[in-house]
């Protein structure tokens, strides 16, 4: 019997081999080679049975058919799928297959953003207004009816792609003639929530929530596409209200949707002008970004890591009753910036408070624009006392990569940063 790992992402970041390494069932990774390829990464050499990577991993019926092929040859009795978009397609293959695990029924309420606010409202847990779309005339009448900006998005989307921001005729004049020629299935619009946003992430063992903390973007996830400066993400301090609001709010939402026994979860929240909480999504996986290097530094335990395992039967280390973070963490990321890298840190940053980096640049190298909001050029995690040291040294962390990088953007009048 063995292992059967789906994978879309970094390889790097999910090291299924040491994750499982006091299990004895051969494991067996099928990947996706464009992401492997956008990357810069390849496929292990040791700590697999087998391993490869299929182009076109999204499309549907590659990446089933070959795991169906690889299920019959290598007598599969678990699969495993932590990748938000890898879930679905998982426990999919699981009801096929007969195998144990997480289930569709489990899944669709935290990947189908419609279903997600039929279980919302359902609680009473508050919901931006919004429709699904079939066609132009329902996207005219939602916008007739709610007036502009709306969020329009695929329903099963994922890392803010395919994710449209309208706030203009124009913007929405354009958008039609978009989705004239490539169809309206599976789209939701929403009116947009004005205010802040907050995450909260965790982990639940055995039907338990075991942690779950909140944390603010101080950035905006959609506008991943435009952004050269830094993108930051600070956890909240206990003493702060808004701390447990949140945690409460996070709880809700997870007693109004079914789930599975061991999960992450990732449920973000927006905070609005009048002080109401707002539910804009939840996930049943850990949240990507770093957040899952952000939650292993303040609790000592990796999210993904900790939900699989427990999944696979094995053991997952004890938190505790308190469910207080043992450190305050952050992240500081940077998207990539269209153009040519000239300069690049001659080291890791020179600060013992950063737990993980990573600076995916060499001098000379092209950078394509950012295509999903996870798509960095470079990613920090901090951690600090509290709330206030935390953001003091992430912007001391930035103004040293500001010091020591230099890219040359494809307009030359832009040109970021330039100290030298």
């Amino acid at each position: 019997m063995s292992i059967l790992i789906l994978h879309r992402g970094s390889l790097a970041s999910n090291p299924y081999d040491r994750w499982l390494a006091d299990q004895d069932q051969p494991l067996i990774l099928l990947a996706a080679q464009e992401q492997l390829d956008d990357l810069g990464e390849a496929l292990p050499t040791s700590g697999y049975a087998h391993v490869e990577a299929i182009a076109n991993y999204d499309e549907p019926e590659p990446q089933r058919s070959r795991a169906r092929e690889l299920i019959r040859r290598y007598g599969v009795s678990q699969i495993v799928g932590t990748h938000e978009r890898d879930q679905d397609r998982a426990a999919a293959l699981r009801a096929e297959f007969g195998l144990p695990g997480q289930q569709l029924d489990t899944v669709v309420p935290y990947r189908d953003k419609a279903v997600m606010k039929q279980y919302a409202e359902a609680a009473g847990i508050p919901v931006a207004p919004h429709a699904t779309v079939a066609g132009p005339s329902e996207l005219a009448a939602f916008v007739e009816q709610h007036g502009l900006p709306v969020v329009v998005k695929p329903r099963w989307g994922a890392s803010s792609m395919g994710l449209h921001i309208v706030s203009t005729e124009a913007e929405l004049a354009a958008l039609r003639g978009e989705l004239d020629r490539t169809g309206y299935e599976d789209l939701l619009v929403e009116a947009f929530v004005t205010g802040d946003m907050y995450h909260v992430d965790g982990l639940v063992i055995d039907g338990k929530v075991v942690t779950i903390w909140p944390s603010m973007y101080q950035y905006s996830l959609s506008s991943f596409a435009t952004d050269t400066g830094p993108r930051l993400d600070v956890m909240l301090d206990d003493a702060d209200p808004l701390t447990h609001r949140l945690i409460d709010f996070g709880q809700r939402v997870l007693d109004a949707f079914p789930s599975h026994e061991h999960f992450a979860f990732h449920i973000e929240v927006f905070r609005t002008p009048d002080d109401q909480l707002v539910l804009c999504e939840a996930a049943c996986r850990a949240g990507g970004a770093g957040i899952r290097e952000v939650h292993r530094a303040a609790f000592g335990i990796e999210p993904a890591e900790g939900a699989l395992r427990a999944q696979l039967g094995l053991s997952v280390p004890t938190l505790g009753e308190s469910r207080q973070p043992a450190a305050f963490a952050g992240q500081l990321l940077r998207m990539k910036i269209p153009g040519t890298v000239r300069r690049t840190p001659a080291g890791p940053p020179p600060y013992d408070w950063v737990v993980s980096h990573r600076i995916a640049l060499q001098p000379g190298q092209r950078l394509a624009p950012p295509t999903f909001s996870g798509d960095f050029m470079a990613s920090f995690v901090v951690q600090a006392a509290d709330r206030s040291q935390l953001e003091q040294r992430l912007a001391q962390l930035n103004t040293w990569l500001d010091d020591t990088l230099e890219i040359i953007p494809e307009a030359e009048s832009d040109r970021y940063p330039s100290r030298t």
